[in-house]
């Protein structure tokens, strides 16, 4: 009897503890699962995060300042002057006395053909049959992309003898102080950064709006891509924006050899000469380096323009001519303005006064949302240069003894 009691008072405990390695089992096999699960995504986030981490900035060290000069003259792309036109033939002139008889003895066919009547010169339109006014300002407001085949037309015929040609600079580095207004008046700073490695670029634009050590609001855009004799051709596009109390933002624009594909996800056919965000403003110094005439009150420059969200044609207007105030003294630029179109909700509109003197660089840049938001960039100082990139040596062939 008391066997029989013992036995089954210990069955109980024989079953809690099969419960307990099998629960035990259990849990290591949902656990291992989990590590397994937990890696996996780790390789994908961590290869997410590679494809959306902004590019690496080219380090570039700034040795000499640009010092304000007139631009020179730009070989092959310049047009020459016009030839003159060619004389209507003299009517000849009569024959002194002692010579007619000379002349009457000449043979009849040069005789014929000297008195022959001199042909009558080209009409020219008399001031009152010239174009109109109107006429004239209509053609002189004509599209841009007319503008451009003309002046590249005229560029491509010849070039100033003895001026070299166009050559892209220097790394090049310029600094502006920061105002504007976001919900009350803002101030910061701001870098362009122009950078060349052989046949491939960067553009770097910083704003920091705030105190360095504490910003309100920090975003970079960098455009890198190839050089090639049309100017800039972005490869990628990409945009990091951090704001106090808010999620970081980032956004890219990819192009490839046939298309576009946005922020958004939404893929454009590719269209020639193409430019984004940070590329536009080099790309523009190209364009008026190498066209100087381009760069007069009533001139224009086109291009495509791939934003985050959309894709267009910009038209940049040559609206007047201005001397800003500079740290290094006043400086002549033009300013420049988007010629309106219907613009989306956010979208940023841009103005810049480009200085001639200052190798075509803007040294004024105005990033507009609305009238009531909005940053100004004014020239702080002298643009900074890098040395030129020294040539590599060739490594020796075979190893040494």
């Amino acid at each position: 009897m008391d066997r029989q009691l013992n036995a089954g008072a210990g069955a109980p405990h024989r079953h809690p503890i099969r419960r307990r390695v099998a629960w035990t089992g259990v849990l290591v096999v949902v656990v291992v699962a989990h590590l397994l699960a937990t890696r996996e995504l780790a390789e994908s986030m961590s290869e997410f995060n590679a494809a959306q981490a902004m590019p690496k900035r080219i380090e570039v060290a700034y040795v000499r300042t640009i010092e304000p000069e007139a631009p020179p003259a730009v070989g092959a792309l310049v047009a020459p002057p016009p030839k003159p036109a060619p004389r209507a033939p003299r009517a000849p002139r009569p024959p002194r006395p002692a010579a007619v008889a000379s002349a009457a003895e000449a043979a009849p066919a040069v005789v014929a053909e000297a008195s022959a009547p001199a042909p009558a010169p080209a009409p020219v339109a008399a001031a009152s049959e010239a174009e109109p006014a109107s006429t004239a300002a209509a053609s002189a407001s004509a599209p841009a992309s007319e503008a451009t085949a003309a002046v590249a037309a005229a560029s491509s015929a010849s070039g100033v003898a003895g001026a070299p040609p166009f050559e892209w600079p220097a790394s090049t580095r310029l600094s502006y102080v920061l105002t504007g207004n976001y919900r009350g008046d803002v101030n910061g700073t701001a870098q362009v950064e122009w950078i060349r490695v052989d046949d491939r670029y960067q553009v770097n634009l910083d704003l920091v709006i705030g105190p360095e050590f504490s910003p309100l609001v920090t975003r970079r855009m960098t455009s890198e891509g190839n050089i090639a004799a049309s100017g800039l051709v972005p490869t990628r596009y990409d945009e990091d924006t951090q704001m106090v109390m808010r999620d970081r933002r980032r956004v890219s624009v990819v192009f490839e050899a046939d298309a576009v594909v946005l922020a958004n996800g939404q893929r454009r056919e590719r269209l020639a000469g193409v430019q984004d965000t940070a590329s536009q403003f080099i790309q523009m110094t190209y364009v008026f380096s190498t066209q100087p005439e381009r760069l007069r009150v009533g001139g224009a420059v086109e291009f495509p323009l791939a934003l985050p969200r959309t894709m267009d044609s910009w038209v940049y207007e040559v609206v007047e001519a201005q001397t800003l105030k500079t740290p290094f003294g006043p400086l002549a630029a033009f300013h420049l303005k988007p010629r309106p179109r219907p613009t989306r909700r956010n979208e940023l509109t841009v103005e810049l006064w480009i200085a001639p003197e200052l190798r075509y660089l803007p040294v004024r840049i105005r990033v507009e949302q609305d009238a009531g938001t909005f940053v100004d960039l004014m020239i702080s100082g002298k643009p900074e240069m890098a040395a030129p990139a020294a040539v590599p040596s060739p490594e020796p062939k075979g190893k040494p003894p």
